[in-house]
Order: structure tokens, then sequence, then C-alpha cells
């Protein structure tokens, strides 16, 4: 009997989007990676609700994000929205737990959040942040570890050239007073920030439109726009702070940041200074940094971040200042595929273990569970179909390894391991004992990884 209800179109809402196995699996390799060099420096994870009472969210990132909050009423008329970010939830949770987790305080936190923006390339509605952070401590050395740590993460993706630039917003703030606009510091710093998004023109006439006159859009444009050797920019800027403490702090700031990266080994011209990274949020103090692939820099920053001294004080009368950074993971699997680089396979598996006699069928539950203890993934073919199409489906699916044993194969005690990309098979004598394949799978399994 036919049912009679009208078929539902299955889509997905604007700026969402489902993950197929190979976009997944590629995504899961870079937050292991991220949360192994997230531990190596001693943070620890957390997580916080998606969702958060509304005051908690609200004028706590900029206009912009007030306005992209998915926001409603829940079943008991709370006012609540999601998460725009993970830093936010973070002030909050460190207002509420650090009696007992004690300061300074270091976390990541990996999850996805929410913003109601107009979608672009390698930009969505719903993306994973993989933020870390140092929270109650002013010291430089938090600032430097900060950098270092998206340099280690971003070395150990393997993405290939990237650049962090680095500012102060103290600079920007001296450079501002400077100029007399210290007063429209929100609007001027938004305005700035969308250089390289914006043309300077427009830049210009956005500042032009918040009273800024020519003489000092000018200046805060040649300002933006310095680039070269970090010790000719730290001059230029050393200048451009003139008599303004916070300014003069800033720049000694980056120019300790640059020493301090510089001892830690990291190679030059890796970390660049850059007058035209305000960042876009509110709540920046002192350090911003953002990372670039050298290819693809019009795709947008990769992985953002800064110091944040007064976030947390909306929830507490504690200090606790903070710094730390986010992995745009979307948006860097977005470049790197675009770049070619990303490997995309559609199984978490190494071995794929052909199905081919249905007799021995307790033969291959043990030589997959055999495996699987000697630290193989495994997938076992479910139906004993012609072994061609079995390896069809290995192949599409980038399996490195498949383990071919017949009726024949298991009389004779022997097995054929085939390297899938190359196409070639070896054979192994084996004669039941597992341990012994085993060993033979796992060695072709070495030897591919070895040669690429």
């Amino acid at each position: 009997m036919t049912d009679p209800r009208p078929l539902i179109e299955p889509r997905t809402l604007k700026g969402f989007r489902d993950h197929l196995p190979a976009q997944a699996l590629a995504r899961e390799r870079i937050l292991d990676t991220a949360r192994r060099v997230y531990r190596s420096y001693g943070f620890a994870p957390i997580d916080t609700p998606a969702l958060e009472y509304l005051e908690i969210l609200t004028g706590k990132g900029s206009e912009e994000t007030d306005k992209q909050l998915y926001r409603f009423q829940d079943h008991g008329g709370r006012d609540v929205g999601l998460r725009f970010d993970l830093t936010v939830p973070f002030a909050r949770f460190c207002a509420q737990h650090i009696g007992g987790l004690g300061v300074p305080f270091k976390r990541y936190h990996m999850a996805p959040v929410w913003r109601g923006e107009n979608t672009q390339r390698g930009r969505y509605r719903e993306f994973m942040q993989c933020d870390f952070d140092t929270i109650g401590t002013t010291s430089p050395v938090a600032d430097l570890e900060t950098v270092l740590v998206v340099h280690d993460l971003l070395s150990a993706i393997g993405i290939g050239g990237f650049t962090i630039r680095i500012n102060d917003r103290r600079v920007l703030a001296g450079v501002l007073a400077e100029c007399g606009v210290a007063d429209r510091s929100t609007q001027v710093l938004r305005a700035l920030d969308k250089l390289g998004k914006a043309t300077p023109e427009q830049v210009a006439a956005e500042l032009e439109g918040h009273g800024v006159t020519a003489v000092v859009r000018e200046k805060l444009l040649g300002m933006a726009q310095l680039a070269g050797e970090p010790a000719a920019v730290l001059a230029a800027l050393d200048g451009l702070v003139g008599d303004s403490d916070t300014g003069r702090e800033g720049v000694a700031a980056l120019r300790a940041l640059l020493d301090g990266v510089g001892q830690a080994g990291v190679p030059a011209g890796r970390v660049i200074v850059d007058p035209s990274i305000a960042r876009g949020l509110d709540y920046y103090t002192g350090v911003v940094l953002e990372s670039f692939l050298d290819e693809l820099p019009a795709l947008g920053s990769i992985c953002s971040g800064g110091r944040y001294d007064n976030l947390a004080g909306l929830y507490t009368k504690q200090s606790l200042p903070g710094v730390g950074a986010s992995l745009g993971i979307d948006r860097l699997l977005a470049g790197l595929e675009e770049l070619g680089r990303l490997e995309l396979l559609e199984t978490p598996a190494e071995v794929f273990l052909v199905h081919f006699d249905e007799e021995h069928l307790g033969d291959y539950l043990r030589i997959a569970a055999t495996l699987r203890a000697a630290g193989m993934a495994v997938e076992f073919y479910p139906e004993a179909r012609r072994v061609g199409q079995q390896l069809k489906v290995a192949a599409k699916k980038g399996f490195r390894v498949a383990l071919v044993i017949g009726s024949d194969e298991f009389a004779a005690g022997t097995a054929q391991v085939k390297d899938m990309a190359a196409g070639t098979s070896s054979t192994v004598d084996w004669h039941g004992d597992l341990r012994v394949l085993a060993d033979a799978v796992h060695s072709q399994l070495e030897a591919i990884k070895s040669h690429g």
C-alpha cells in the first residue's frame, strides 16, 4: 500500500551543511593534531553549553555579533542564545569556577558556534572553533606562548607556508589618541579591521562617515599599510604613537614578542608586525594576531586571537586577564582543499579484509580481531561477493591495504597482501599463525607509510 503522505524534501538550511565521511575524517585529523599540540603546552579540556542566558552573550563581542546571535525564548520563557564564539562562555565559566581551578588556568575547547551572518568562502553560520586560552595572568610569557602554540599547531598540521601577523591594541589606542579620535576608537578599529577584505578607499569612506578628517584618515591608512622589516615597522610605530604611554607599551610589547619567538626557534619572517590587524571584537586589549596561508591570503585568517584583560570583569569582581587564540578549522579545510593538500579518505580503517568464502567466516573474524589487537584498524566486508567488486569498494574508500584469503589460500596457509595505491600484491606464508600474519600486514602498512 502506498504511503499517502507527501515526501519531505531533504535539504539543509542556508549556511549549514552536512559533513560527509571524507570531510569529517579530514576535520577529525586536524582536531586530533590540535588536541595533541594544546596538551603539549599543558592546556586542559573543558566544555560549556551551546545555549547561554542571553545577557551572558550580548554586548560582549560587537554590534555585529549581537545582530548575528541566534536568540529566542525557551519553554520557560527565558531569553537565551546560541554561543557565537567560545571565549565569552569561557569568561563566564571562569567567573563561575575559577575558585576551584586556581590561576593561571589553561584550557582548550573544541566545539561548534553559530552566527547568523552572510555566508562566504570558507565561512558558514554553524562552524567549529578550536580555542586555547590562558587566564589569570598578565605575563608577556603567556602572550609569547600563545604565538608559539599557533606556530606549532600550523606546523604540525603540515599546511606548508603560513605567516602569523601580530599587532597590539595599545599601539592602535596610542595612535588614535595622538590623532584625536580616541572617542571613536570602536568605530575606527572596526573600519581598519576591514582592510584586506575592503579596499583602502572603502575603509577611508567608512572612516569619513565617522567624522574622521582627511589628514587623520591618511595617517591611519598609512599606519595600517606599514610593511617590511620588523625593526623598521616598529620604528615607524614609535613615531606614530608619539607621547602616548599606552602606545609605547604596545610597541615595547611587540618588540619583546618578536625577540621571544626568535629565541624559541621560530624561523625569521614567520611572525611579522602588521599594524592593520585590529580584530573586530571589542574585548581585545593587548596583543592581537591573525594567521594566513601564504598561497591563499585572500581566504582570510585561519587562526586568530589575542589578549583580553577585562572580559571576565563583566561577570566577577576578581581580576581574570586572559589571552588565547582559535583555529578556524572550516576555513582552513576549505583552503587546504582548494590547494589540493587535503587527503580525502572515506574510511578511518587501514586494512580491508576481503570476504571471500562464507565457510571461513570464523577464520575471518579471528584474523580481523588479531589485527585490531595489534593496533590496526580493519574493515571486514559483510558479504561474500566477487573479489573484484569488493576491491573496487576498497579503492574508492581509500584503504591502504587489502587482505585477500580465499579457500585455496587457507588450505595452503598463505595470504595476499595488496598495496591498494600501487596495485601490487605480496604473498605471506603464515600457516595458521595469526601473529605471523599480523606482523606481515603491519610491516606492509609501515612500508607504504614510509614511502608517502
